[in-house]
């Protein structure tokens, strides 16, 4: 399955996730059967030539997320988690919030 996140860089282990307005990169994860198989990073979601996307992780809920549920995605939100890797691990165990009507 492919999940986005917003983060503020290109690195994989320092990126931190930001809101859509401070977003430098789209991190696309790769999770597949409990562990990350890839990490690619994109300056605008557009530039994915992805069709599907499963999830999306935003920053908090007050965050605009109807356009990605309108393209199909599940919006999830972080509680305290901010590294790519403290959020991925949220998402395996179920504990990052669902957003959504």
């Amino acid at each position: 399955m492919l999940i986005w996140i917003p983060v503020d860089g290109s690195d994989a282990k320092a990126s931190k996730v930001v809101s859509q307005y401070e977003v430098s990169q789209w991190a696309l994860i790769n999770f597949d059967e409990g562990e990350v198989k890839s990490v690619r990073f994109y300056e605008e979601r557009k530039a994915c030539e992805e069709t599907w996307v499963d999830f999306i992780i935003l920053v908090n809920k007050y965050e605009n997320y109807m356009d990605f549920m309108d393209e199909g995605m599940m919006v999830l939100c972080v509680r305290e988690e901010e590294s790519i890797e403290d959020i991925i691990e949220a998402f395996k165990f179920k504990e990052l919030d669902e957003i959504g009507l």
